[in-house]
């Protein structure tokens, strides 16, 4: 298998789709023919995220791209870490020709890229990178120990993998300000208050796992085009004026007209029946 990193936002080039991937940083598998489940497993390092962990991720995340089974993906860590941070031990000797010139931190972001809806689902620490990665997930449930935060002042620099960016259109200015400058954390309770997470699930190891695999079975029934369109159009919102937003979001609307799923799912309603998508 030849795996070709391709920056500027654009997916990794695959000759294969390998089911018997072995990775090192991470575990994958199916808890449904529908999902795949992604684990970051460093756990001596409490998941802490490093440039080869996401050249596995995203060889995963490429591989459930291409999946025509997969409808969603679940992308969590251990019941102690979703990701304490970045590996500051890679970080710490590099000089700014090597990572300006090098783009450093860009494939980090590959995630954004996915059609399918990615589900992050935070037990304990989300800290730093661990934060950002969930924030470049679609939607994140939290387990009531998830902690969130942008601790990377203290370390003499800014998050640089989307915080000071996400975060504010997640949580407005002032919080967002108020957690990037002082590095302090929040607890899960905290962040669905702010907005941040979607919801806290309840208590009970792999609770948040068990809520994200439902969800992500429950998106993937729908039908993959409207769930691909309506996943882009979100994502538009925080990027387009209202009024360029509307449009870009009546257009996305008109071209479901193009597909069989919208023709069986108008027809079932009337019919009073259940509607089985093709996926067409």
């Amino acid at each position: 298998m030849v795996i070709t990193t391709i920056t500027s936002r654009r997916w990794l080039s695959l000759d294969s789709v390998s089911t018997e991937a072995k990775y090192e940083f991470i575990i994958t598998s199916k808890p449904d023919p529908t999902v795949t489940l992604i684990t970051l497993n460093r756990p001596k390092a409490l998941n802490a995220l490093s440039s080869p962990l996401f050249h596995e991720l995203n060889h995963a995340l490429a591989q459930a791209e291409l999946d025509k089974d997969v409808g969603a993906v679940v992308l969590t860590g251990s019941e102690k870490a979703f990701a304490a941070g970045a590996d500051i031990k890679e970080m710490k000797d590099k000089e700014f020709a090597e990572v300006y010139g090098n783009n450093f931190l860009s494939h980090w972001t590959q995630i954004t890229d996915m059609k399918k809806p990615v589900i992050a689902a935070v037990s304990g620490y989300a800290l730093g990178g661990g934060c950002e990665l969930a924030m470049m997930c679609d939607i994140i449930l939290a387990s009531p120990t998830a902690k969130f935060g942008q601790p990377e002042i203290n370390l003499g620099v800014i998050p640089g993998a989307g915080g000071t960016q996400r975060l504010t259109r997640a949580i407005g200015k002032s919080r967002a300000m108020e957690l990037v400058l002082t590095g302090r954390n929040i607890n899960a309770q905290e962040a669905e208050k702010w907005g941040l997470v979607s919801r806290v699930v309840g208590e009970g190891e792999g609770e948040v796992v068990k809520e994200a695999v439902e969800m992500a079975k429950t998106i993937a029934s729908k039908g993959r085009l409207s769930v691909m369109a309506a996943k882009e159009g979100v994502n538009a919102a925080s990027e387009l004026s209202l009024h360029e937003g509307l449009h870009f979001e009546r257009r996305l609307f008109q071209s479901l007209f193009a597909t069989k799923d919208q023709k069986e799912g108008m027809s079932a309603f009337a019919e009073k029946r259940k509607a089985e998508f093709t996926n067409q």
